[in-house]
């Protein structure tokens, strides 16, 4: 199934999943000073994690669809300066999601070309705009690219698990889902996932940061 179209319903069932996952967003001995998470041997700095957030501040206030979106019934997520930890902790969410997905794509032997980036791209100005999809998410619009190419591994490896490309609501496409988000979370656990304490916990079982353990919790300077 690989290599053909990606299908519009297809990435619209993809979107709705990282979006709300990045905007509702272990604690370890080995990291160094300035570090926000390690995913392996790839580093997220606190100065690369402050800067997208602030980034992403910025742009989301001028961007009324990124509004729209964001406050959207099947959204839940804070509004902006309504919780700046929140904020913080969805950026982390999908910069480590991000890994995790280049991790899964590769163990299944599938090759995430530019064309297939650049289609979901396509599909994605054609729900709501790419890049405000990506400001939804809680990133700036300049990780759009990266945004598109998560989507483009979940519908990749949905469709390899057997969904139906044109109808999401399908029991094939359900299952297919089930195995996809299975498959990242034995991903995720399988990797040396750490995040600084100050942000909180990654939690392979809900793809994303959760809150801060203020018993584990030491302020480090950065964000």
């Amino acid at each position: 199934m690989f290599g053909k179209p990606v299908s519009g319903k297809a990435v619209k069932v993809a979107v709705a999943a990282v979006v709300a996952a990045g905007a509702l967003a272990g604690c370890g001995g080995t990291q160094k000073p300035g570090t926000a998470a390690l995913v392996g041997d790839d580093r997220i700095t606190v100065t690369e994690l402050s800067q997208t957030v602030r980034d992403w501040r910025e742009q989301f206030r001028t961007d009324p669809a990124a509004n729209e979106l964001r406050a959207g019934p099947q959204n839940p997520a804070p509004q902006l300066a309504a919780d700046s930890d929140s904020d913080v902790r969805g950026a982390l969410t999908l910069l480590i999601n991000f890994r995790v997905a280049a991790e899964v794509a590769d163990e299944a032997g599938i090759e995430i070309t530019g064309a297939r980036v650049d289609e979901t791209v396509g599909e994605l100005n054609k729900e709501a705009g790419a890049a405000s999809i990506t400001l939804a998410s809680g990133l700036p619009r300049e990780q759009t690219r990266d945004l598109a190419r998560l989507v483009a591994t979940q519908v990749a490896i949905m469709e390899r698990f057997g969904a139906d490309r044109m109808n999401p609501m399908s029991p094939a496409t359900q299952q297919a889902g089930q195995k996809w988000n299975e498959l990242f979370r034995s991903t995720a656990n399988g990797m040396e996932i750490e995040v600084n304490p100050r942000y909180g916990t990654y939690d392979p079982g809900k793809f994303q940061v959760g809150p801060v353990d203020h018993r584990l919790s030491n302020p480090d300077s950065g964000i």
